[in-house]
């Protein structure tokens, strides 16, 4: 089970999705290669060896890249696992780093630094559901 967020690029006025206009046609992350030299500095402990399925691991989290195989790429999904507010920080190196913001798939909603209501709720949920991570 993971918390699952997508990295896109919005409009840097946009701070919601509701505000998403209905005919918005977001721009692409960049050409592969572009995405793939931006993910290594945001988070050079990336394993990347399979470009278009990173992993990212902390001391009590995880995270794969679902980075694709199109080019150009025109977002990126994420699949946390664990727990550790710690596991955010190169979430928002990754979102700063591709210019884009981050949505939790879980309410759909924007999510910047400070604000981690979405996976605190994830792990609350998880943990009545499968039992505390380990």
């Amino acid at each position: 089970m993971s918390w699952d967020v997508f990295l896109l690029r919005l409009p840097d006025d946009i701070t919601s999705v509701r505000e998403i206009p209905s005919d918005h046609a977001p721009d692409p992350l960049g050409r592969r290669h572009d995405v793939l030299a931006a993910v290594a500095r945001a988070v050079p402990e990336a394993d990347l060896s399979d470009p278009s399925w990173g992993t990212l691991s902390g001391s009590t989290w995880s995270i794969e890249l679902n980075i694709g195989s199109e080019d150009p790429v025109d977002s990126i999904m994420l699949h946390i696992r664990g727990s550790g507010d710690d596991v955010l920080m190169p979430v928002f190196r990754l979102a700063e780093s591709l210019r884009c913001k981050v949505i939790d798939c879980t309410d759909g909603e924007l999510i910047a630094p400070g604000r981690a209501s979405g996976w605190h709720a994830f792990q609350q949920f998880r943990d009545q559901v499968v039992g505390p991570s380990q």
